[in-house]
């Protein structure tokens, strides 16, 4: 903030002295009302400098309609962006809220245990700076004086006349202020009719393009329309297809096993495939439980004759035994 400061000289006139300061908001040159409200520093990359040929480029007045299919594309272009954002905050993980009865409260982890507070500690300093001493007055410089003085005497009108002098610039004066008054005039009516010329012309060419767009959109619903039904053209062709392919085959099926069926049973038969179930139940089950009991009849057989066997040779052993001790 900068502060006044009177100052009182020895001739007792005032005089205002202020502390320099940046002008941060003072524009250095004149904002033109059609300029963007941003400055470049490098004219390669301000949109106001036209790059290339310039013959080509169909010029746009300043008031012209910005085109509503652009607007609502950038409309899109933000909607979308805005609820990516969203989904994205969304899929952030945040931390979970506290159950009842309790309170998420900040805790020191550091090394180093720090005092925390509510308020920060604040000191008010004050400085003085010394006056300023008013400068004394510069004295009057009074060259030395030199050489002899010399005097003349001018008669009135023996230079100058106004009249006479003055007249010939006034009427240049008049005369270029008239022409340039004429070329203003002129220039505001040119500039009057290049307005209409270029108001009719953005009439027809608003008509040529609501045309254009009315014949662009008739050919695309034609070219929608033949490609639709081309499509379905092309999936009767296909069904058409299928169903002679299928009536083929099934004609070739039905020839070919009209004489295939006969001769499977017979080949069938021939190996053994087709059975009587009273013979294989015989021979698959009656057989082996039978050959199982003969099995187990003869074993029991044999195990009575061997321990019968055993047995008498017990005896006679033990018979032996005792005529032996008899003899003896």
């Amino acid at each position: 903030m900068a502060t006044v400061l009177p100052q009182h000289d020895t001739s007792d006139t005032y005089t205002f002295s202020s502390r320099p300061r940046a002008l941060q908001e003072r524009k250095k040159y004149r904002q033109n009302q059609q300029c963007p409200t941003g400055y470049y520093g490098n004219i390669m990359y301000d949109r106001r400098v036209v790059r290339g040929n310039t013959y080509a480029q169909s010029t746009l007045p300043v008031t012209a309609q910005p085109d509503p299919i652009e607007i609502q594309r950038q409309q899109e272009i933000h909607r979308r962006a805005v609820a990516r954002r969203r989904a994205k905050a969304q899929l952030r993980t945040t931390t979970p809220h506290p159950v009842e009865g309790r309170l998420h409260t900040e805790v020191q982890t550091e090394l180093y245990l720090e005092e925390l507070r509510d308020r920060i500690e604040e000191v008010d300093v004050d400085t003085q700076t010394d006056a300023f001493l008013d400068k004394p007055q510069t004295p009057l410089f009074i060259p030395a004086k030199t050489g002899k003085d010399v005097t003349t005497q001018i008669e009135e009108g023996e230079l100058f006349n106004f009249d006479i002098e003055v007249k010939p610039m006034l009427e240049v004066l008049v005369g270029k202020t008239i022409e340039q008054a004429l070329l203003e005039v002129v220039e505001e009516e040119e500039l009057a009719n290049l307005r209409a010329l270029q108001r009719d012309f953005e009439e027809l060419r608003n008509a040529e393009l609501a045309e254009v767009q009315r014949m662009e959109e008739r050919e695309r619903r034609h070219k929608e329309e033949k490609k639709r039904r081309m499509a379905q053209q092309q999936e009767v062709l296909t069904k058409e297809k299928e169903s002679s392919d299928k009536i083929a085959a099934r004609a070739f099926a039905q020839n070919y096993l009209a004489d295939l069926i006969p001769t499977i049973f017979s080949t069938l038969r021939d190996n053994g495939y087709f059975y009587d179930p009273v013979e294989k139940d015989v021979e698959n089950v009656f057989m082996p439980w039978l050959m199982g009991a003969v099995r187990k009849s003869i074993e029991k057989r044999i195990l009575g004759r061997t321990m019968l066997d055993v047995i008498l040779r017990d005896v006679a052993k033990s018979r032996n035994q005792a005529f032996a001790q008899m003899e003896s």
